[in-house]
């Protein structure tokens, strides 16, 4: 779906972030109520401890026709509602950088009190921002340490690759575009065929050929187990910042 800037009002302290989206037509204001007061669907983007003073603040007025959603690492549906009216419509969503280029892998759940209705909206809202999946509320925390730091972690492969071209001959432009292309690339063909990744690289393989050479090496490296690794400790410190 698609709404007009006029019809959208953004909040932020000062107007050092909000400069840009001025430019842009959105309505601003200083006041976070006066969002509650004109908007319905009210998205939460602050860091999380700043979270429970934002609640705190717009919470009288909130109303039954609201829909709060919410975009804080590591807080809850269930902290999200203690602090909101009883009854309150309440999202809890997870996006990605990628969301910036159409690309982006985002997850959301339902609090206790929105259903399908609210959730095909959010749906509706973001489809335009990449992959949107509804999915139980303890996959989000593990969706941060895959997609949300995962994107870091392609960056690193990506770089890695082009740097190991580089060390080859290629000049360092080129390189860097050719593993970007590589990368899409094979992500596309996951999406597209929906085999698994060990089916797609063994097709890639031929007996005594390049890749099983360079597969050997990763392994060698312990790529899996260390990229394994990374996702389970971005995972963990999640859930950390969900429990303080």
């Amino acid at each position: 779906e698609q709404f007009p800037v006029d019809q959208m009002m953004v909040s932020a302290p000062t107007d050092r972030n909000l400069a840009n989206l001025q430019a842009c037509g959105f309505r601003t204001t200083h006041t976070n109520r006066d969002i509650v007061t004109h908007c319905k669907v009210v998205f939460l983007a602050t860091k999380p401890h700043i979270i429970p003073l934002v609640l705190k603040e717009i919470s009288s007025d909130v109303t039954p026709d609201h829909v709060i959603v919410s975009m804080a690492a590591g807080v809850t549906l269930k902290t999200l509602e203690t602090y909101l009216p009883i009854g309150t419509k309440v999202l809890r969503m997870m996006p990605n950088l990628p969301c910036i280029v159409q690309e982006g892998a985002i997850v959301f759940s339902v609090g206790s009190h929105a259903g399908e209705e609210e959730a095909k909206m959010l749906r509706g809202l973001l489809s335009g921002c990449g992959l949107c999946v509804e999915v139980p509320e303890s996959y989000i925390d593990i969706h941060t340490g895959l997609s949300g730091s995962g994107v870091a972690y392609v960056y690193m492969f990506a770089e890695a690759l082009a740097d190991g071209a580089v060390k080859m001959g290629m000049p360092s432009a080129l390189s860097r575009e050719i593993a970007a292309q590589t990368l899409l690339g094979a992500a596309k063909m996951i999406l597209h065929t929906e085999d698994h990744p060990a089916k797609l690289k063994s097709d890639v393989c031929t007996p005594g050929g390049t890749t099983i050479y360079g597969l050997h090496e990763l392994e060698r490296g312990g790529l899996r187990a260390t990229v394994m690794n990374a996702v389970e400790a971005a995972t963990k410190r999640a859930q950390e910042m969900g429990r303080k």
